[in-house]
């Protein structure tokens, strides 16, 4: 292989490199923009409360959630009444 050939070859190869790097820049520019990071937690969160395949709503989860939420709220009302 002639020099000429190396070096088109590693000319090639330089190219072929630049422009994995600047896909894989754009996908974490992508993927660390806050609006995307949003969207992700979001549908994270429905997901938990809504099931994917069906849009039936997961009763088991929310019926926790609430309890928890329900059981806060008597708890601060319980400590304030203590401490009054």
């Amino acid at each position: 292989m002639g020099q000429d050939q190396q070096l088109s070859a590693l000319e090639h190869e330089i190219e072929q490199t630049r422009e994995r790097l600047a896909t894989t820049i754009d996908q974490l520019l992508y993927r660390a923009h806050p609006k995307t990071i949003v969207s992700r937690e979001v549908s994270s969160i429905k997901a938990h409360f809504v099931d994917t395949r069906t849009g039936q709503p997961r009763t088991g989860n929310i019926l926790a959630v609430a309890g928890g939420v329900v059981g806060v709220v008597a708890l601060f009302v319980v400590v304030r009444k203590v401490v009054s």
